[in-house]
């Protein structure tokens, strides 16, 4: 019994920490994989989200270019279709 007191009394207070420490760490390392995993996918879910807003915001743009190019072309027929029938026209009356 006399040896188990002085085996207490001889572990130091740096012993005890580094034991703790030992068998903390399995527990520790545990739940920082799972932390970090969710984190990781809250992250990617608002970068996802973010990029799926940016892209309606692009794919509304262009749209709306697609409109105004066929709206242009429409213009670009209807001037040069008179442009011909103007051009005629003269060279009928000459």
């Amino acid at each position: 019994m006399s040896d188990d007191t002085s085996d207490s009394e001889n572990v130091k207070p740096q012993d005890i920490f580094a034991r703790l420490k030992q068998m903390a760490e399995p527990i520790v390392t545990t739940i920082d994989n799972r932390l970090s995993g969710q984190v990781d996918k809250r992250v990617d879910k608002r970068v996802e989200e973010s990029i799926l807003d940016r892209l309606t915001v692009i794919e509304r743009a262009i749209a709306d270019l697609g409109r105004e190019i066929e709206e242009l072309r429409e213009l670009v027929s209807e001037d040069s279709k008179d442009v011909k029938d103007a051009k005629s026209k003269k060279e009928k009356e000459d």
